[in-house]
């Protein structure tokens, strides 16, 4: 198949994606909206016209993010409600909660290099709240994105994907020594995974799942790392100043933006994008971009689906 592009690259922001965009009478939420690229997002669509919900953990951040949208935006339709990711009966609220037609849900809040944490059911926390969390919530929301016709999942992944494939054998480190970045890397595999999932399992509902890697961007995402380590990833000189390649809030929610608001991805999915584009297949000498193929494989996938019903179901 010939790889998606649009006018918009590394240094687009996600307000120069949305510009002529009108999705007034659309509904959308963003998961995390309420801190780093989840504000700029959810700010960017706002200025489509759509309703936007930020699904947040602080009711009051959220608040104060929602009046921060609609009076740079002038859309009253932001609106704020709880939800926990590593919580599962706050999952379950946020759905029950839910009334009508979802057209957009973009699942962009996520943790990253955790120390080893796990959940009360025993799960690695980082795959549970990256995966599992954003799995309970868009499968429980099926009906209402069925609703909508035409339904969009955008899932933020990361080139951290390239870390590790999922390891259906121990997934949850139970025999092989913990480690932070493989963890997250194998998250945000299935964040992947899932798009293509979605994308398998309710094509007759019309609803797609695509995932993307929003590029480097300093957040409260790396509030688990020791300064030190940014400066042994080369993301920043012995100053402690940012190297050249990371991007803005701003531009960090272009990727998404594209995915959740263009007519260019109508009827696309089960992809992975980058810089605003679907990206090019992995390479050995470039770790710095591209998809892996294990992460959009469509047998991947299907286990993927059924391993994460049969942790939820045990």
């Amino acid at each position: 198949m010939t790889r998606i592009t649009t006018p918009f690259g590394f240094a687009s922001t996600a307000a120069e994606v949305v510009e002529g965009i009108d999705l007034s009478g659309k509904r959308v939420v963003v998961t995390g909206g309420a801190s780093g690229i989840g504000v700029e997002t959810a700010r960017a669509i706002a200025l489509t016209g759509a309703e936007v919900t930020l699904a947040v953990r602080d009711l009051a951040a959220g608040a104060a993010v929602a009046a921060d949208i609609t009076a740079t935006t002038g859309n009253t339709g932001v609106r704020v409600a709880r939800l926990d990711l590593g919580d599962h009966a706050s999952i379950s609220a946020f759905i029950s909660a839910w009334q009508g037609p979802l057209h957009v849900l973009v699942n962009n809040a996520g943790i990253m290099a955790t120390p080893e944490t796990r959940t009360p059911q025993g799960w690695e926390l980082q795959f549970a709240t990256n995966h599992l969390g954003h799995f309970v919530l868009t499968t429980g929301l099926h009906a209402a994105l069925a609703a909508a016709g035409g339904a969009r999942v955008v899932n933020v992944s990361s080139i951290g994907h390239r870390r590790s494939p999922v390891m259906f054998d121990d997934i949850h480190f139970l025999t092989r020594p913990y480690d932070k970045w493989e963890a997250y890397g194998q998250s945000k595999t299935a964040n992947v995974l899932f798009g293509v999932g979605v994308t398998q399992k309710w094509a007759d509902d019309g609803i797609t799942g695509n995932a993307l890697h929003p590029g480097g961007i300093m957040t409260k995402l790396q509030r688990h790392m020791d300064p030190e380590e940014f400066k042994i990833m080369g993301w920043v000189d012995a100053d402690g100043n940012l190297r050249q390649g990371f991007k803005t809030p701003q531009q960090g929610a272009a990727t998404t933006t594209v995915l959740a608001t263009s007519t260019l991805v109508d009827g696309v999915g089960g992809t992975y994008w980058e810089d605003c584009n679907e990206a090019e297949p992995a390479t050995t000498d470039n770790r710095r971009s591209g998809v892996e193929s294990y992460a959009l494989d469509l047998g991947l996938a299907d286990r993927l689906w059924a391993e994460s019903l049969r942790l939820l179901n045990a």
